[in-house]
């Protein structure tokens, strides 16, 4: 299975909420001791790893997240990898900080990676696990500067929590399939749901 994590490539972004895709993959590759590899060829890193028998391959694109699938598409394709053996993470500011959604197919929902994606591949048909980032608190602030801006010290908890869950979430996906992981991961509270393990 192809493990996507969304966001954007360098120092500058790193810690932004628009970088949780990355920061999922990461702890992935981490766990699995997996070693990322740059690919000019597929214009992202990839990680192989081997997880509860799954045979996994991560990547995070370095074409920035609004053209996310010109990399997703060349793995894809690269590999014959179907649409049904992807599963993509990314923030979602329509989700509360902290709250999980796993989906098995849908729309965009107004994320440009994923819509990005969509338009490469044809089809909305493939798993994806967003990680909720919340709002703007503040009057007048904008939603762009918030994605790409800081959080304070008790939001970037809650988020570092809810990634270590899409962590889970998105291996959960992998062994067990996105139906499960779907019952295990959409509930009130997901952000410390059970371990895929």
């Amino acid at each position: 299975m192809l493990i996507a994590g969304l966001g954007n490539p360098g120092a500058e972004y790193a810690a932004t909420p628009h970088n949780v895709g990355f920061r999922v993959v990461d702890a992935i590759a981490a766990e699995a001791a997996a070693q990322w590899r740059q690919e000019p060829k597929f214009s992202g890193a990839v990680a192989r790893a081997k997880v509860g028998g799954a045979d996994l391959m991560l990547l995070k694109p370095s074409t920035y997240m609004n053209l996310s699938g010109e990399s997703v598409g060349k793995v894809m394709r690269y590999f014959g990898i179907e649409p049904a053996g992807l599963a993509v993470v990314s923030d979602d500011a329509d989700l509360p900080i902290g709250r999980i959604r796993v989906r098995a197919e849908g729309g965009p929902g107004g994320h440009n990676g994923l819509k990005s994606i969509i338009g490469s591949i044809g089809t909305d048909a493939f798993a994806r696990i967003r990680v909720g980032i919340g709002r703007p608190g503040h009057p007048g602030e904008d939603l762009a500067g918030y994605v790409l801006g800081r959080l304070g010290p008790d939001a970037e908890k809650t988020l570092r929590q809810a990634e270590a869950a899409a962590a889970r979430a998105a291996l959960c996906v992998a062994t067990r399939g996105v139906d499960e992981a779907m019952n295990n991961f959409n509930a009130e509270g997901a952000a410390v749901a059970p371990s895929a393990q």
